[in-house]
Formats: structure tokens, C-alpha cells, sequence
């Protein structure tokens, strides 16, 4: 069965369920799940995790996420992008400058409110349903937290490209919506790529084609997203068995924190928190 984490460049006009569906028939595996959805305009980093690696998508979606936007000012949609109904157009008269002295105001913990174009549900229903329907209904603010922000290029009077770091949660055409009313013209996000999410950059991610010629060749191991955290092996198979039991294990020489825990013959059993020479399974991912 296939087991592991596949880091497609998702490409425009797909939703991440698509993606999804494509990779259940190229494994041929029922259990697979992304972290993080993208638009269908967007493009980039989709961390998919298949199999029993599905254990750890939980963990994926709360990360940082980094993505190139062009911003097109001097519009706005009911979308916040350019696939929407063109609300209102303004002349463009800002300079980079000004362009530039307003992402400072973007910086930091800020709130959003939370575009009706979105799958945010409010009192049971999803926010693009009621969209569809004409309807637009008050949302409250949420605190997102923008990491970095940094203009790379102006492409043109009216465009520009913008490097975002930031939290779960944020919305990009929001922000790109945000600034374009922050500099009086209106804006819109005309495209978007996700270059990094899950801890994986956009140069470690395959095309679908990729995928579907090279099958599971392209699956990283599970504990390759974990690879931040120091490995530690099960001493015994007394202990390794009390692990696969669900049962913390004692070890004084290891430091407080958090560990990949890995069996006698290498096997990834857990990530497990160790406090006090005690190691405790935060998440168990052996089996199937």
C-alpha cells in the first residue's frame, strides 16, 4: 500500500480536492488528504499525504504558509480576484513608494474579515453558498498574523507582486482587497502561488504528470515533515512494545522536548514529548 507525502505544484483551474481525487487513482489508495486548500486560480505548494501518513495532516494545516500575489490595483470584486463580478474601477495615480509605506500597516497580528467567497461556515452554512445566492452576510474580524511582506516588482501602473509570510487562515485576495482600499484605488489578486507550506518549498514539488508517470517514487516518507525534530530509537523491544501499546516509556539521558521515535529496525513508531526522562506519544503512526 502507498505510504507517504507528495508535494504536488498544484496547477491553475484545480481545486485541491481534484488533486486529491487524481492521486487516489494514481496510488490507487482511498485515504488521501491535502493540507491546506488552494483556489482553483491558484498554483504552487499542495502537501498531499497518502495512506497512513493521512494521520498527519492535522499537524501540516497549522504552519506557515508563504505566497507570491499580484496585486492589480484600481479594482474591486465580489471576489477579491479577478475571476469575480467587477464591482467598481478607480484610476491608479500611487506611486511604489506609497505602495510600499502602506504593506507596513499589513505587518504583524492584524484582522481580517473573512471574504463571502469562502468556505468559513456562519450558523451551518458555507459563505460561498450563500455568495452564490446573492446573499452577503456579516462576518467578524479573526486575527491573522502576516509574518513578512515585501513587494518584489512592479510589473506595470496598476500591478504588482507581493511576497506574503503569514499564518493559518489568511486570505491572500483579502489582502490584496485590503490594500487596495488602504491606498484609495481599490485592489484585486490577479494570480497567486504558494511557494512554501508544510515546511516544503516549491522547488521540492512534482506536477500531477510527475506523479502519475512516477507513481510512488515521488512519496516522501512520513517522517520526512518531521525531520525538524531529533530522532531517538526505542532501546529495547520491552520499551518498543509498551510504545506500540500506547504507553509512555522512561529514558533519564534524553533532554525534554519533542522526538521522532523509531523502532529497533528503523520503523517510525511516534512523535512523542519527553519531560522529564519520560517520553509520552503526542501522535502514534504506526500501522495502516
Amino acid at each position: 500500500m502507498a505510504n507517504g507525502i507528495v508535494i504536488i505544484n498544484k496547477p491553475a483551474g484545480w481545486t485541491s480536492m481534484d488533486v486529491c481525487a487524481k492521486l487516489r487513482g494514481v496510488f490507487h489508495e482511498k485515504r488521501v488528504g491535502h493540507a491546506g486548500t488552494l483556489d482553483p486560480m491558484a498554483t504552487g505548494v499542495l502537501p498531499v499525504f497518502v495512506g497512513a501518513a493521512t494521520k498527519a495532516v492535522s499537524f501540516a494545516e497549522e504552519g506557515e504558509k508563504e505566497y507570491v500575489a499580484s496585486l492589480r490595483l484600481g479594482l474591486t470584486t465580489d471576489t477579491q480576484d479577478t475571476t469575480g463580478t467587477v464591482l467598481e474601477e478607480r484610476p491608479v495615480t500611487v506611486t511604489r513608494a506609497e505602495v510600499e509605506a502602506v504593506l507596513t500597516r499589513f505587518t504583524g497580528e492584524i484582522l481580517q474579515v473573512p471574504p463571502m467567497y469562502s468556505a468559513i461556515k456562519i450558523h451551518g452554512q458555507k459563505l460561498c453558498d450563500l455568495a452564490r445566492k446573492g446573499r452577503e452576510v456579516e462576518r467578524p474580524a479573526r486575527p491573522v498574523t502576516i509574518y513578512a511582506l515585501e513587494l518584489l516588482e512592479q510589473v506595470d501602473p496598476r500591478e504588482y507582486r507581493l511576497r506574503c509570510r503569514c499564518s493559518k487562515g489568511t486570505y491572500i485576495r483579502t489582502l490584496c482587497h485590503d490594500i487596495g482600499q488602504a491606498l484609495g484605488c481599490g485592489g484585486a489578486m490577479a494570480a497567486l502561488q504558494r511557494t512554501m507550506a508544510a515546511g516544503f518549498s516549491i522547488d521540492r514539488a512534482v506536477t500531477l504528470e510527475e506523479a502519475q508517470e512516477r507513481g510512488e517514487a515521488v512519496l516522501l516518507p512520513l517522517d520526512a515533515y518531521f525531520a525538524a525534530y531529533p530522532a531517538y530509537r526505542v532501546p529495547s523491544a520491552g520499551k518498543e512494545a509498551r510504545v506500540r501499546n500506547g504507553g509512555p516509556i522512561t529514558d533519564s539521558r534524553v533532554a525534554d522536548g519533542t522526538y521522532r521515535v523509531y523502532g529497533a529496525d528503523g520503523t517510525f513508531l511516534c512523535l512523542s514529548r519527553a519531560e522529564g526522562g519520560c517520553l509520552t506519544a503526542i501522535k502514534n503512526f504506526f500501522g495502516t
